[in-house]
């Protein structure tokens, strides 16, 4: 499967953006997806993730009430909007793919070694 990501940019604190990751390859809703991110010197980090039929999702902390991830099937698609974005936030964002066929509908996953595949990830700065 391949995984494109865009979406990013540059945005003020305060400011909002959405990115969405599209995919291609093999059946989309055969996966629990998610989001990462990786700032400068920083190791990988988890941000949200979404189980393959959408009903569930999952934040990391700094994520919860700022971050939305959802998905549309129907268009290969997944999105993480963000809202109130900090200079913190600032990083590339990675949408990942974990195969899921075998797995409850309600299944996803926080850890980095849990996904399959990786989009080449979209930078996002927010400034002060």
């Amino acid at each position: 499967v391949q995984l494109q990501a865009f979406g990013g940019g540059l945005v003020q604190a305060g400011g909002s953006l959405r990115l969405s990751c599209a995919a291609s390859g093999r059946t989309f809703s055969s996966y629990a997806m998610g989001w990462f991110r990786q700032a400068p010197g920083k190791e990988r980090e988890f941000v949200a993730a979404i189980s393959r039929t959408g009903g569930r999702t999952y934040y990391a902390e700094f994520a919860k009430g700022r971050f939305t991830i959802s998905r549309d099937n129907a268009k290969n698609t997944v999105y993480l909007r963000m809202n109130s974005l900090k200079p913190e936030d600032t990083a590339v964002y990675y949408c990942a793919a974990d195969v899921a066929d075998f797995k409850s509908g309600s299944y996803y996953s926080s850890r980095t070694g849990d996904y399959d595949y990786w989009g080449q990830g979209t930078e996002v700065t927010v400034s002060s």
